[in-house]
């Protein structure tokens, strides 16, 4: 039998000397026996992979909220895709890709309904306290239940460094982790312009020409492009690196969609509707906390109220939250019973 012992020896034999080796690892919140069979970022894959959070990502807004077509992306389809692209480029500079992989499917984990309208909504009434990368990080610590009632995943330090860290101020203090915080921009940009173009917002023909002439006319050609620039880049580096042209010609073209689809275009047309829907669910929640499952009232004493409301609303799903908004303030229909 292969086991764990035998993994990690392989992963030390194999890998850059500037990967995260799994027994290396600077272990977990808790001490735990470790699997026999399984490293311990593959364990934390497996556990991100099997909890309720990452399942209800596939019903939360991406960039399009409530869009009619079965092909635009959603939270899911986007932590998908920045996986393999990460997998990808970790591969390519033999680092791990299991701690690359488990960071990646657990970045967004803490991602509120309606993308980053909601964001908006939660930093509002937490007086700017809230961002998703720290609220993945309690989903998997705190908010998430294993078999057997235990409160949060337990996942690696490394992990939760890259969770944390996959966005903001701070860095991730490993190179897997620095891969997924590149791979996260890569995805979103060339998925959101094909999203984009397939919306009827965006023509290929408006895109700026100088970031095209350098990263491709195609959204293959793009990612191909960005990918393989970071890989040379940074072969046989302590670093993730890019090479001036290609970071210059992705910026230009994450500024084009700020400009063209994040802000004002018909993308977003939804949102305000959205966004008052989640500060109206907010407040009500606010007065009327025993409504809450106990669950999420009981993760840890002396939580405030303000948060226990936060806990519960941004882990709904887009449909959750729409139809609790139904069922508070949309009247039902009712009949009276005939003689």
């Amino acid at each position: 039998m292969f086991s764990r012992v035998d993994m990690e020896k392989r992963e030390e034999n194999i890998l850059s000397p500037y990967a995260c080796l799994s027994k290396d690892s600077k272990g977990r919140l808790n001490e735990e026996l470790e699997c026999d069979l399984r490293s311990v970022f593959q364990h934390d894959r497996d556990r991100i992979l099997h909890s309720k959070a990452f399942r209800r990502l596939k019903h939360k807004t991406q960039v399009f909220i409530a869009p009619e077509g079965d092909h635009y992306r959603t939270r899911l389809t986007h932590t998908l895709e920045v996986s393999q692209i990460a997998r990808t480029i970790a591969r390519g500079l033999i680092l791990n890709e299991d701690l690359t992989e488990a960071i990646a499917l657990g970045h967004d984990l803490g991602h509120t309904p309606f993308g980053h309208a909601g964001e908006e909504v939660f930093k509002k009434v937490s007086n700017n306290k809230f961002s998703h990368n720290v609220h993945s990080l309690r989903v998997v610590d705190k908010l998430e239940i294993r078999s057997g009632g235990k409160k949060g995943l337990n996942l690696s330090y490394e992990v939760r460094d890259g969770i944390l860290h996959h966005t903001g101020d701070g860095k991730p203090s490993t190179l897997e982790g620095k891969i997924v915080r590149i791979a996260d921009r890569i995805a979103y940009i060339n998925h959101d312009i094909d999203d984009s173009i397939r919306a009827g917002i965006l023509d290929i023909d408006e895109l700026p020409k100088e970031a095209l002439n350098i990263l491709g006319y195609t959204h293959s050609k793009r990612i191909d492009t960005m990918v393989r620039d970071i890989i040379v880049s940074s072969y046989k580096k302590n670093d993730i690196k890019r090479s001036k042209d290609v970071k210059e010609a992705s910026s230009t073209l994450r500024r084009f969609l700020f400009d063209n689809v994040y802000i004002g275009s018909r993308a977003k047309t939804e949102e305000d509707k959205a966004q008052r829907l989640l500060e109206n669910l907010f407040y009500y929640y606010l007065k009327n906390i025993n409504e809450i499952p106990d669950k999420f009232r009981n993760i840890e004493e002396d939580t405030a109220s303000e948060q226990i409301v936060i806990d519960y609303i941004a882990g709904m799903s887009d449909r959750f939250a729409i139809n609790k908004g139904r069922e508070l303030y949309i009247p039902s229909p009712w009949y009276a019973t005939e003689n």
